[in-house]
């Protein structure tokens, strides 16, 4: 069993474990709770009521937070010669040429957040795909990370647009927010991310949808929430 800190344990008596929460209550506990002393992220976690085994039940949006997600984020532009100067304009941390694709498959060592390119790229870079892959840093049209304009992917990628998906048990796990964030901009970001879920739902997936939900920060407790209010 983990051992919880003295703080964890604190923050902890704080939530009512048999309340469901709304979700501007949620964020008042939260802010009040985190008991780390780095910036936390704040998580939502969702159980679904969706079949994963079923390729036509899997969840997988992609959406532009409003206020972005507090992160630093490392792109990589995968790019042909017409397009470097574009990706470095943009603000791309790394440019993925045919020869920094070698060095990635003979090193294996990966040192970028999130992974675009452009369309004549894909066929370079699938000899990484054993790499990337198991890391959900493959490129992929169905996430916006593969297109003709560089330039936007990498801005909206730099801004906050990110993509989740769910796991092999149902769950969805998302980072939506610092717990630096006020809470005004907390719940336009939470919001945002819940909508997009809802949005996502399966033609094929019955009954309830979203079964149960948590808000919670890296360290602190997990607060329930009440679904009618989302």
């Amino acid at each position: 069993m983990p051992k919880h800190s003295k703080r964890f344990k604190e923050a902890q008596k704080t939530v009512d474990k048999t309340k469901l929460y709304t979700l501007e209550e949620a964020i008042k506990v939260l802010k009040s709770v985190a008991p780390a002393k780095f910036d936390e992220s704040v998580e939502i976690h969702m159980r679904l009521g969706i079949d994963p085994k079923q390729s036509d039940q899997q969840i997988r949006p992609t959406i532009s937070l409003p206020h972005g997600s507090g992160k630093v984020v490392r792109v990589a532009a995968f790019v042909d010669s017409a397009n470097e100067t574009a990706a470095k304009e943009a603000g791309a941390d790394i440019i993925g040429t045919e020869e920094y694709i070698e060095k990635l498959v003979q090193k294996g060592e990966i040192n970028f957040d999130v992974a675009v390119a452009v369309p004549s790229m894909m066929p370079k870079l699938a000899k990484a795909a054993r790499i990337l892959g198991p890391r959900g840093l493959m490129p992929n049209p169905k996430t916006d990370t593969v297109g003709t304009n560089i330039e936007k992917m990498i801005k909206e990628q730099k801004a906050g647009k990110v993509s989740f998906k769910n796991d092999a048990t149902a769950n969805i796990h998302m980072t939506v927010a610092k717990i630096s964030f006020d809470e005004a901009k907390l719940l336009d970001n939470i919001k945002t991310a819940i909508e997009a879920i809802k949005k996502a739902k399966p033609s094929k997936s019955k009954g309830i949808f979203i079964k149960s939900a948590t808000l919670t920060s890296t360290m602190g407790p997990a607060i329930k929430l009440d679904l009618s209010s989302l």
